[in-house]
This record gives C-alpha cells, sequence and structure tokens, in this order.
C-alpha cells in the first residue's frame, strides 16, 4: 500500500514511525534507530511527514525536505489533543498523523540553519550575560564583608576591581587572590560578550529583514536580529497580537500569580529599550486622555439627556397627571403583592 501520511515522534535514540495510506488504513508501525531515519525514508516516495517542533525538529524537517518529502511541525501542545489514551511513543506517533491531517491545524516554519546559529548566538549571549551578573553579584558581596561598596550598576564595577587593588583597602591577601580570580573571569566573560555581539552585529548588516526591523523607532541589532531569526513568515499570523504573543510569550495565569514565558531572548522586561518604552508611555498617556475626554463627553451627554427626559411631558398628560397615575398604579401593584 501507498503511504501518504507518517507521524514521526522524536527522540534522542529510537523513533517512532506510524503510517497510513489515502483512506486512513494503517500501513507502518515501527521503531527506528537514530541511524536508520534517513535511510527508511529514502525508500520511501514522497508523502507527508507530521512532527512535533519539539528539539531537533527543524533539523530533520530539513533532513527529509531534502529527500523530497512534505514536511509540517506543529505545537506539542495542540497534538497532546490526539492522543487516546496511555501516553508512550506509538500513540504520540498516532496522535501526530492524525493530527497532521486536520485543516484547522496550525504549524511552526521551518527554520534554516543560519536563523537556527543566529538564534543559538542570542542565547549564548543570554547565558554570558547571566553569568556576568552572577559574577558581579559574587563581587559586590564579598567587597561589602570587608566595608568596600560601590553604587549599583555595570559601569561601577571598576570602582570594585579598583578597591581590590588599592593598597589603602583592609584586604587580606587570600580574599585579595580570590577576589582577582573573579575579576579575571568578569574580563573574559565580558569580552565573549562583546565577540558574540561583533557577529550579531556583522549578520545584521547583511540581512536586509533585520536592517529593515531596525528602522522600527526603538528597535536595535539585538531585536531585529532575533526578529529576523525567529518570524520565518509573518504571513502566519492572523493580527500584530499574535505577533506581539509570539514575540514576548504567553501568560500562563493561576490566581494572582502570572508567569509570562518568553520566547525572544534579548527582550528585557521594559522592552526593547528605553526609548521604545517611553514611546510606548507616551502612547499609553495620550490613550488615558483621550479616554477621559471621551468618558467626560460621554457623562456630559448622559446628564443632558437625564435633563431632556425630566422636563419632557408624560405620555399620558402634564407632568402632574402623569405623577398621579405612577402613583395609583404603584398602590395597586402594591395591593397585589399583599399577602
Amino acid at each position: 500500500m501507498q503511504i501518504t501520511t507518517i507521524g514521526l515522534d522524536l527522540a534522542k535514540h529510537w523513533f517512532q514511525v506510524h503510517g497510513v495510506d489515502a483512506g486512513g488504513k494503517v500501513v507502518v508501525k515501527r521503531r527506528l534507530r537514530r541511524s536508520e531515519v534517513v535511510a527508511f525514508f529514502k525508500a520511501l516516495g514522497p508523502c507527508l511527514v507530521g512532527m512535533e517542533a519539539c528539539a531537533t525538529a527543524h533539523h530533520w524537517a530539513r533532513e527529509l525536505i531534502a529527500l523530497g518529502h512534505e514536511v509540517k511541525l506543529m505545537p506539542p501542545a495542540y497534538v497532546k489533543a490526539y492522543v487516546k489514551r496511555n501516553k508512550n511513543d506509538a500513540a504520540d506517533a498516532e496522535a501526530i498523523c492524525e493530527a497532521v491531517t486536520r485543516p484547522s491545524m496550525r504549524f511552526v516554519p521551518v527554520k534554516d540553519a543560519d536563523q537556527q546559529a543566529v538564534l543559538m548566538m542570542h542565547r549564548a549571549r543570554n547565558l554570558l550575560v547571566r553569568q556576568r551578573t552572577m559574577l558581579v553579584n559574587a563581587l559586590r558581596a564579598h567587597l561589602a564583608e570587608f566595608g568596600i561598596i560601590a553604587p549599583q550598576g555595570l559601569r561601577h564595577v571598576e570602582q570594585l576591581i579598583a578597591a581590590i587593588e588599592a593598597e589603602s583597602a583592609a584586604l587580606p591577601e587570600l580574599a585579595r587572590s580570590i577576589l582577582r580570580l573573579i575579576v579575571a573571569q568578569l574580563n573574559d566573560t565580558q569580552a565573549k560578550i562583546r565577540q558574540v555581539e561583533a557577529k550579531l552585529a556583522r549578520w545584521h548588516r547583511n540581512s536586509r529583514l533585520s536592517r529593515l526591523l531596525a528602522t522600527i523607532p526603538g528597535v536595535g541589532i539585538m531585536g531585529a536580529s532575533a526578529i529576523a531569526a525567529t518570524v520565518c513568515d509573518p504571513n502566519l499570523f492572523r493580527s500584530g497580537r499574535e505577533f506581539s504573543a509570539k514575540l514576548l510569550g504567553r501568560k500562563r495565569t493561576a490566581g494572582a500569580n502570572q508567569q509570562t514565558r518568553r520566547q525572544i531572548y534579548p527582550l528585557s522586561a521594559r522592552g526593547w529599550s528605553g526609548r521604545h518604552s517611553a514611546a510606548c508611555a507616551h502612547a499609553r498617556d495620550e490613550g488615558r486622555r483621550m479616554g477621559a475626554r471621551h468618558a467626560g463627553a460621554k457623562a456630559g451627554e448622559s446628564r443632558r439627556r437625564r435633563a431632556r427626559q425630566s422636563n419632557r411631558p408624560h405620555r399620558l398628560g402634564g407632568d402632574e397627571t402623569g405623577r398621579r397615575l405612577q402613583s395609583q398604579r404603584d398602590r395597586r401593584a402594591g395591593g397585589l403583592n399583599r399577602p
């Protein structure tokens, strides 16, 4: 039977395959070693291959596309609904095979090797920045034990380094030697961060899309290169809201606790830059002012409407007649409701 659709469950050493024909009948269900995957798909005719967008998924997607297959990646959260029972590799492969044929399924575009390399540089830079922060915090804490402090901020670390070498500092030689090791590690980490940033800047200058993104107010080299490497096809997003959700991550809310998982690593909690934050704050304040004026106008219109209604004659006669009839209806209603 001709295999038309395959669900491939990825792993480190063992891969699970679930293939069906055009009628939906199961044709193949087997496990493959990592070394057998390429040979297995090379022997097949062109077919639709579904995979979860997890670790190594983009690599295997590129390998199978090179063999002539159509590969579609899906978010694992969307595939989970098609797992019938007893989650295992075979059940996952079957669920992937069924989910990839659904017309309402959303797919993840396959990244090329260049895009993954740029994202790897961003993640490496993020790791180095975290390590630099840890070293600076350790340096501050150790020196504070000997009464040596400096203002907060990375630009003031030089004062701490100078205090270590100062003869007037009341530092034991043993502590001074350990602090010099931390300073050497800090300088080496800072040099590596500059190297990664220089490589990202060179890639940014050679990427037309990244240069176009950098023309947006508040978007710099780091943000532009990260967006260009992460978003393969902007046409997949139906609105700007979906695009921003992709960049900033989704919120997981449980009661009063809110957690946001970020997708773009160079973005901080304050946004791309201070300029971007200031622009957002200006737009927010302008919106509040416009909203206040709109609310005030609506409140004034409501007061004027009520005033016109109070001056309007009753539909059954004048104001006195209307109030008398209304009081009679109220008395009758009260008598009917009385036990």
